[in-house]
């Protein structure tokens, strides 16, 4: 099949290469045209805009920064949508609310093309294994288009609902994990006077009920990290995930919902990146906690 890819940060150039490993025909663009020669050099088509992109793909995967480069690159000029686009089918994979798609979907339809909004759950090495979990919205003939390829990237693609359903349960399913990491490393602060091995710690944290499974994925680095090696290469850096909080609390604001829990993690995340932690891997939102001068009381 003729895929296009939108957007080589790291899970896009990650699902980008995986679908060439399977033999796809896969046609990649960036805004930084450098950080499409990886995928250049193994294989891929390089498109010059998006609109080139959207006209040499059957099926156009997209996973962007945020609702500003959505618009950019879809409705921009050379965007995609001014590519020959009737009949074809856009992937919207990006972490924004869910009205970003729902506003994009009639400006597709009224190309002649297909929406659905299917972001994903997981980080570059499952990405690369085809174990990522997808959370789609949109038409059910749609997603079932789509799924084949989906199938390929997944290890389970869940139907959740109508155009935005996808993208709000990417939310929903990231503010646990983002609280988590700052809840670890308060947890880890109350053990510093035990003078625990750092592996020891993490595998009976690990084996409690309070334990996620990020700890068996990602324990590993966290270990390291607390030994004073910070994770190579970054997986999901902080500011990301600090960008990903502030889109959640807008959402729960625009549903008049309060999240109290978030705000406070957010200002923490907040506190992290002005400290110079911002490009660093998650794992280090804990390490950073624990390292903290204590305050006498």
């Amino acid at each position: 099949m003729k895929i296009g890819f939108a957007g080589m940060g790291r899970m896009g150039a990650a699902m980008a290469g995986r679908l060439l490993k399977l033999g796809h025909d896969v046609t990649v663009w960036n805004r930084t045209p450098a950080k499409t020669q990886p995928l250049a050099g193994a294989g891929a088509k390089v498109a010059a805009t998006p609109a080139a992109l959207a006209s040499a793909s059957d099926m156009i995967f997209t996973i962007l920064t945020d609702a500003a480069a959505i618009d950019a690159v879809y409705l921009g000029k050379d965007g995609l949508l001014e590519g020959a686009v009737t009949g074809k089918l856009f992937i919207e994979m990006s972490t924004v609310r869910p009205q970003t798609e729902e506003k994009l979907a009639p400006r597709i339809k009224a190309k002649g093309a297909f929406l659905i909004d299917c972001p994903v759950g997981g980080t570059v090495g499952p990405a690369k294994d085809g174990k990522l979990l997808g959370m789609a919205g949109g038409a059910a003939a749609d997603v079932a288009r789509a799924k084949p390829v989906l199938d390929q990237l997944c290890r389970r693609v869940d139907h959740v609902g109508d155009i935005g359903a996808g993208a709000r349960m990417k939310l929903a399913i990231n503010l646990p994990l983002a609280i988590y990491w700052q809840a670890c490393g308060e947890a880890l602060t109350l053990c510093q006077p035990l003078g625990i091995d750092p592996a020891k710690l993490i595998e009976i944290l690990s084996e409690t009920s309070g334990g996620p499974n990020v700890l068996r994925t990602r324990g590993p680095a966290l270990i390291g990290a607390l030994n004073g090696t910070a994770p190579q290469p970054v997986t999901f850096d902080i500011d990301s995930i600090r960008k990903d909080m502030r889109t959640t609390l807008e959402e729960a604001r625009a549903l008049g919902r309060e999240l109290p829990l978030a705000e406070k993690a957010a200002t923490c995340y907040d506190a992290a990146s002005k400290a110079g932690l911002g490009p660093a891997d998650a794992v280090m939102m804990t390490v950073g906690f624990v390292d903290q001068p204590a305050t006498p009381r």
